[in-house]
């Protein structure tokens, strides 16, 4: 499974819990309303576990982190 897959699957089954939901890679999660900044934090954690990569909490916003392709893209160039 990709980077972008398993962060996609992690948002709906974990925060969202609509495992059924089709999440894609560009749709907006911060600045939709999707998630909030409890869930924001809930999936930085989880990318820094899964991937092994470090998130500023100055990146946890809708201008570097604001769709999964965003998210996919940071964890490729910090891994």
């Amino acid at each position: 499974m990709d980077i972008s897959t398993t962060i996609s699957q992690y948002i709906v089954t974990k925060i969202l819990r609509q495992p059924k939901k089709v999440l894609k890679p560009t749709d907006k999660l911060i600045s939709s309303g999707l998630i909030d900044s409890f869930s924001l934090m809930d999936l930085s954690a989880f990318v820094e576990e899964k991937f092994g990569v470090r998130l500023d909490d100055t990146e946890l916003n809708a201008e570097t982190f604001d769709t999964v392709a965003q998210l996919a893209n940071i964890v490729q160039s910090r891994q």
